[in-house]
């Protein structure tokens, strides 16, 4: 089928997802609508369009209707995040004529808050997880959630364990609760120590057909945040499927539901038992693994973003339950802009240079030479998998985060690379909760070092007058012994293929050496990284993580402060100051905290001690390294460890 569905539409939204929504639109013929912010004028989703729209926040409804019938749009599609899973929204689009690629209003609101859902859930016979009331007292359980109404993506959600921690957890839900989605309605629920999260993806037109996509299983979460999504289900069998399955029909059903939607399920795995948890009424972040194995029995895979076109088109769905079947298994993994080794901090900066894997799905919008700032969500693309069987795609996924780099900024690949590698995983020995205490150990900087060393040697042969000042290179160097200093002192003998680094001797042959990328055998094992080399610095991306090599004369300066101060580990916003000049304070006390890229950060003193300097207010916009806290004690610390987040 190939006919106009609509003329024009209009994407709320940017980056990946955007792009996302504006391929599938150029396949159908269906002319395409941007909208940005100043921060966002030159970004890619803006330049794939056919035409874009300023707007001042990618959340004033008024604007976005209003670029939309400017533009000429027929339609509106809200992507994931921002106004998505906004009912006001939806209804906004509703009354200026449009066409929103999504639920209506109604539903939205109905679904999209998990109160009025569970309700909803009840009547439809879906099992729920059980509840508490507030004020309960006694007849609360341990451990308990304490979630966020409205929302989703793990924000203004506390795992409680204590009676005693359960106010200040409430309030620090509230508050992220509020920022987030402006809402800081509570829900308290039993917290299910060992279940795995999974979801069913529905569609459903407006002729009363509704379908699944069968299954999902994103269990690795880190801090009820997804990491990896997989599909389907590994630990599914054939009978949890069908109740799964059954109920998310059942629900979307019951509620009247209309386009693409997911029902989100907790599996109990000490008891078998699945319980609602939510239901997004919107395309999920996740989807592409769903369309890898959902096929037709031609082999066709299904474009979910074509058959929300065709739904808010009025057309019935062209597929019936038993046209699918699941093909294989897909992997998904988030790649975010976070260092996951350094307390999982977000990071910012310019991406000098990136590359993606070529034997596989990337969904991004990111390229060399863009800044990530801290205004929006820090997921900067996903890399997606397929192959005959789990252990096939997991061992594919590994490999495309080894041919990933992004330097400039440090993002987590390293650390999926890690994890996707890490026998729990591979055994499927986990649960929700598994990767909040896993030990993924940081990748060793041994090798990245050699490597480092190495193009520098080759750039300081080639006649660079400052070996690190090179923007690329195809070289064989001569036969010139070269010192080289990055964090440490590394001798590179190139006629003899030697790097000594603290005494040990590391055999070198280069097999090919061209834009940035070094192949090479190092001590008879072959290897594969991407080097950078710039002025004061030498960055290495091997195995997906960014190591960054800084000779010592030439390190950046940073900010030297006492043991006892707190400072600012990136740029943000203070939201509450807790202690005043000459407070009296224990280790672990709450000093203050700060957001930054839709992360709330906890400040707490790093030992008992006064107070000797505050140094901002609440609502202050800081910049990297100011310092926040000054606290003075007889044994003090390290304030590396006062600083904790949550995301």
């Amino acid at each position: 089928m190939t006919s106009v569905l609509f003329r024009t539409v209009l994407i709320a939204n940017r980056g990946e997802i955007a792009l996302r929504v504006i391929g599938t639109c150029r396949r159908l013929g269906i002319g395409t609508v941007a909208i940005f912010s100043d921060v966002d004028a030159a970004a890619p989703h803006v330049l794939a369009a056919d035409d874009a729209v300023r707007v001042e926040d990618y959340l004033d409804i008024d604007a976005v209707v209003a670029a939309a019938i400017s533009a000429g749009a027929e339609a509106v599609h809200p992507g994931y995040g921002f106004l998505s899973e906004r009912a006001a929204f939806a209804a906004a689009v509703a009354e200026a004529g449009l066409t929103l690629i999504g639920p209506s209003a109604q539903v939205m609101e109905q679904m999209g808050r998990k109160d009025a859902a569970r309700e909803i859930a009840v009547a439809a016979g879906v099992p729920v997880v059980p509840h508490y009331e507030f004020g309960a007292g006694e007849d609360v359980g341990f451990p308990m959630l304490v979630k966020a109404a409205a929302g989703g993506g793990g924000k203004g959600m506390r795992v409680v364990r204590r009676a005693e921690d359960l106010d200040e957890a409430i309030a620090a839900a509230r508050r992220e609760a509020a920022s987030a989605f402006g809402d800081d309605t509570m829900l308290l629920e039993k917290y299910v120590e060992h279940g795995r999260h999974i979801e069913v993806q529905v569609l459903a037109d407006d002729h009363g057909h509704v379908i699944h996509l069968f299954e999902r299983d994103c269990s690795t979460q880190r801090r009820h945040q997804k990491v990896i999504e997989e599909a389907p289900g590994p630990t599914v069998d054939a009978d949890l499927r069908r109740r799964l399955t059954s109920s998310a029909v059942d629900l979307a059903r019951h509620v009247g539901y209309t386009n693409a939607g997911t029902i989100e399920f907790l599996l109990d795995t000490e008891t078998g038992e699945h319980y609602f948890l939510e239901m997004n009424t919107r395309l999920q972040v996740e989807h592409p693994v769903t369309e890898a194995i959902c096929a037709t029995p031609t082999g066709a895979t299904i474009d979910l973003v074509e058959q929300q076109l065709r739904i808010a088109a009025g057309e019935p769905l062209g597929l019936e339950q038993d046209d699918l079947q699941i093909q294989g298994h897909a992997i998904e993994a988030r790649i975010y802009a976070e260092d996951a080794f350094g307390g999982f901090l977000p990071q910012a900066g310019t991406a000098d240079l990136v590359r993606w894997p070529a034997d596989a799905r990337v969904d991004s919008a990111l390229e060399s030479g863009q800044v990530v700032s801290t205004s929006y969500d820090p997921m900067l693309g996903k890399i997606i998998v397929h192959g005959p069987d789990r252990e096939s795609a997991r061992r594919a996924l590994i490999a495309a985060l080894d041919d990933t780099a992004i330097l400039g900024i440090t993002t987590n690949t390293g650390f999926l690379r890690g994890l996707l590698a890490a026998d729990e995983f591979r055994d499927l020995r986990i649960d929700t909760g598994w990767l909040d205490s896993a030990d993924i150990a940081a990748p060793d900087r041994g090798l990245p070092r050699v490597l480092g060393a190495w193009v520098v040697a080759l750039l300081a042969a080639d006649g660079h007058r400052d070996a690190f000042g090179a923007d690329g290179f195809r070289l064989g160097g001569p036969a010139v012994p070269t010192r080289v200093r990055l964090d440490e002192e590394v001798l590179v003998d190139l006629s003899a293929g030697e790097v000594s680094v603290d005494g040990a001797v590391h055999r070198v042959r280069q097999l090919s050496a061209d834009q940035h990328v070094l192949v090479a055998e190092v001590d008879g094992r072959r290897v594969t990284a991407t080097v950078h080399a710039r002025p004061s610095v030498v960055e290495v991306s091997y195995q997906g993580q960014r190591h960054v090599f800084t000779p010592p004369d030439r390190a950046a300066g940073a900010q030297v402060v006492g043991d006892g101060s707190l400072t600012a580990p990136m740029p943000g916003t203070v939201l509450e100051v807790r202690v005043e000049v000459g407070a009296q304070v224990t280790a672990g006390d709450v000093l203050g905290t700060m957001e930054a890229m839709k992360m709330e950060l906890s400040l707490t003193a790093p030992f008992d001690g006064t107070v000797e300097q505050v140094g901002a207010a609440a609502g202050d916009q800081v910049a990297m390294g100011h310092v926040l806290f000054e606290v003075a004690g007889e044994s003090p610390g390290s304030a590396g460890e006062s600083l904790s987040h949550r995301s």
